[in-house]
């Protein structure tokens, strides 16, 4: 590639293909209840724990998130420009976090210093395995010989085709993180209610319907590929993410590779920024769809 693709740790990307596509990113950062530590969501080179993280969660441990560190995010960018570099940040959904607000403010800065560069931001308005599929579909752009122009504008132009349809297994989780009520808690959990959401066109998390019991909130995953995706769909790459929960995932992929014929499934762990919110079993699907 001709320039640089930034991107924050809530892609959910595999370390491998960062490796691969020689990525940079921007970590979002927790704290852990009762600690004054605050630890990164994404650590260069190292493979954290996150079967770890879930158990804490499992066990009460209550995290607080925030921002990557403006700081260091400005000392990377300044590095990539002064080597002459132009930068694509390809950013967490702003209907999520305050993260593409303040990095995208901090490279406006460094455009105005450095007008020879092109330097550009989008707000994905994407999470976890959606935004990094984003990423994923503008590295391919970009080894095809398309330039950053064209890279951003597709972008721009196919952010709003990047399906997000996601179960949680405890609902209360998302009552902590102002998702849904107490009230709605308490009795979906009573009555093995488990709710079906995705991310909307504003970047928001929205639940879609309800169902009753695992399974079926699993398979209803498929069932929105089956009406939604685009063709060819056996063509697709499809990225899964899980909140601690492997075998449910493989699941979900072999539904998928059976049902569409799709011969790519990448599977990741949720990282602990968003699984604070989501929780130990959490399941997310990703793909191209007509509409989000």
């Amino acid at each position: 590639m001709d320039f640089e693709i930034v991107t924050d740790s809530s892609c959910n990307l595999v370390e491998d293909m960062i490796d691969e596509f020689g990525l940079h990113i921007l970590p979002l950062t927790f704290m852990v209840d009762g600690e004054d530590a605050v630890y990164q969501s994404y650590l260069k080179g190292e493979r954290t724990d996150l079967a770890q993280f879930y158990t804490m969660m499992r066990e009460g441990k209550v995290f607080k998130t925030s921002l990557p560190n403006l700081a260091e995010a400005e000392a990377l960018f300044r590095g990539l420009l002064e080597q002459g570099r132009d930068v694509l940040y390809l950013g967490f959904s702003s209907g999520l976090s305050g993260t593409f607000e303040a990095v995208s403010l901090l490279l406006g800065q460094l455009a105005a210093e450095f007008s020879e560069r092109k330097v550009y931001a989008v707000d994905t308005l994407a999470a976890s395995g959606g935004e990094g599929l984003l990423v994923w579909h503008a590295v391919q752009h970009a080894r095809a010989g398309e330039g950053i122009d064209e890279v951003r504008n597709w972008v721009e132009a196919n952010k709003l085709h990047l399906a997000h349809w996601f179960t949680v297994d405890d609902l209360m989780f998302l009552f902590r993180g102002g998702r849904v009520s107490k009230t709605a808690a308490w009795a979906g959990t009573l009555l093995n209610i488990k709710p079906v959401l995705h991310v909307d066109d504003e970047g928001r998390l929205i639940p879609m319907e309800k169902v009753r019991g695992r399974k079926k909130s699993l398979n209803a995953l498929v069932e929105h590929m089956a009406s939604s995706a685009v063709a060819p769909i056996d063509e697709q790459m499809v990225f899964i993410t899980h909140g601690d929960c492997l075998e449910e995932a493989e699941y979900v992929a072999a539904k998928v590779k059976e049902r569409f014929g799709v011969k790519e499934v990448v599977i990741n762990y949720v990282d602990p920024v968003i699984g604070a919110h989501s929780g130990p079993g959490t399941m997310a699907l990703f793909f191209l769809a007509d509409k989000r």
